[in-house]
């Protein structure tokens, strides 16, 4: 357990080297960012054997999810120089002869929270932005998947210094004396619940927050679809990491013309993937710890379970599962999942689903199957996700030039690429006046000044009547 004067001491040390403009070097900054990358690959065998240690990850999985975080921190070290160039800002023709341009700087010291699911991708893809943009940090990986936890310290501690980078490991109590003292940002990956506990304890101290939550992500399929490719595509993006994924399919909303047949591609994808007993499978996860497995095992209870539903507390495996014939009431529809549950609900017109979505919390990503175009456009303007991936799942977070995050109770901000450098940046606005020139409308005394500003006021369309 980390004292509380011990976390101050670190922040103060941290303070203290940030102070010395050393992370503000561009040239540190991709340094620090190539030592990661060599770190991840160093440590590849590692943080394999830690996530098969912690929830049975297949190494594929633990390549394509985990170790791929390395393309991001290539994309960062790639664009870096362009990202923190300062920015010519046009300035209106009555502030000549003004110049503005607008500096991106870092923050200071920042703190990371870090979920379980994808422990190590989701803890080291926002310190990637961190670093970029200049910044010290603490990381906190989740206890709940200590294996990786473990190894996430081992490599920070051998490759930077604490007074840049440091972990801080721990279960609860840890997390709150890492919140009640003051950073210049909290980046936090986790659930609605914890995400409402960090956004109090950043507001007692005017911190800015980063929320990557989750929530109820739809997954709609017209009938206007290849099968075999969406029920390949669906199966896939639910059932990786034992649907531990913050926007794996949370539903599917189905057109009733369809329904049975792409039910019966699921089903047939899922024996291709994992056999006829997918808990002998290689590649399929279990459940994090004994009170998920249990939560996930009580959302069995509803509706008809069309393809698996088995169970096996020893192991924390839970099947990849289908339910049919549930209804809104139904636990299973009222909570995120967060498992290899799928329920199945249709519909006769795409109306019903839209407003199905729109009656409920907006979702960190909405899935659209269908190749009519107009319905593209129509779910895409009439309803609000934090990003929307069409004809797939789950890809949309592995492109480092699209914004990820959610919108209402799935998030406030976004990362990946770019907007991890804005995340962990202000951006400062300079404006330059020279001497050479200096006109005295603006100053006192006033008299006769007035309809002269009133035409500058004109010229800006304001109140001209033009």
């Amino acid at each position: 357990m980390i004292g509380e004067m011990v976390i101050s001491d670190i922040i103060r040390t941290q303070r203290d080297f940030f102070a010395t403009g050393k992370t503000k070097e561009v040239s540190f900054r991709i340094e620090k960012l190539k030592n990661l990358k060599q770190a991840i690959i160093e440590y590849e065998k590692e943080i394999i054997q830690a996530l098969k240690a912690d929830f049975h990850k297949p190494e594929f999985e633990t390549y394509a999810t985990e170790i791929f975080v390395r393309k991001e921190i290539d994309y960062a070290i790639k664009n870096i120089k362009n990202w923190t160039k300062p920015q010519k800002a046009a300035v209106p023709l009555e502030f000549f002869p003004y110049s503005a341009k607008i500096y991106p700087e870092p923050l200071g010291v920042v703190l990371i929270i870090g979920p379980w699911n994808y422990p190590f991708q989701l803890i080291i893809a926002p310190l990637v932005g961190a670093i970029a943009a200049g910044n010290c940090a603490i990381l906190k990986p989740s206890e709940l998947a200590p294996h990786t936890s473990n190894i996430i310290a081992e490599i920070i501690t051998k490759h930077f210094t604490s007074a840049h980078v440091t972990v801080v490991e721990g279960g609860v109590e840890t997390s709150q004396q890492l919140l009640s003292e003051k950073f210049d940002h909290i980046f936090f990956t986790g659930g609605t619940t914890v995400g409402k506990i960090v956004m109090e304890a950043a507001a007692k101290h005017l911190t800015p927050v980063t929320l990557e939550l989750g929530g109820k992500s739809p997954c709609i399929v017209d009938y206007d679809i290849d099968i075999e490719k969406t029920a390949r595509r669906i199966t896939w993006g639910k059932f990786i990491n034992a649907g531990q994924t913050c926007i794996a399919p949370d539903y599917l909303l189905v057109d009733k013309k369809i329904k049975t047949n792409l039910l019966d591609g699921i089903q047939q994808c899922l024996k291709e993937f994992y056999g006829d007993h997918p808990q002998n499978s290689p590649d399929y996860a279990r459940i994090i710890t004994q009170k998920h497995f249990d939560r996930l095992a009580n959302l069995l209870k509803n509706g008809k379970i069309c393809v698996g539903g088995e169970t096996n507390p020893s192991e924390r495996y839970i099947a990849p599962t289908l339910i049919d014939n549930v209804s809104l009431a139904d636990p299973v529809m009222q909570e995120e999942i967060f498992g290899p549950i799928l329920p199945v609900m249709e519909y006769t017109d795409i109306t019903e689903a839209i407003s199905l979505i729109n009656s409920r919390p907006k979702p960190l990503a909405l899935y659209l199957f269908s190749q009519n175009k107009n319905l593209q456009k129509r779910v895409l303007h009439e309803t609000s996700s934090g990003g929307v991936c069409i004809n797939d799942t789950v890809m949309q977070s592995g492109v480092s030039s699209l914004p990820f995050g959610g919108v209402g109770d799935s998030g406030i901000g976004s990362y990946h690429g770019q907007a991890s450098f804005d995340t962990f940046s202000h951006y400062k606005s300079v404006l330059h006046n020279s001497f050479w020139l200096d006109l005295k409308w603006r100053y006192a005394p006033y008299e006769g000044k007035l309809s002269f500003l009133k035409r500058i006021i004109g010229g800006w369309g304001v109140g001209s009547g033009e």
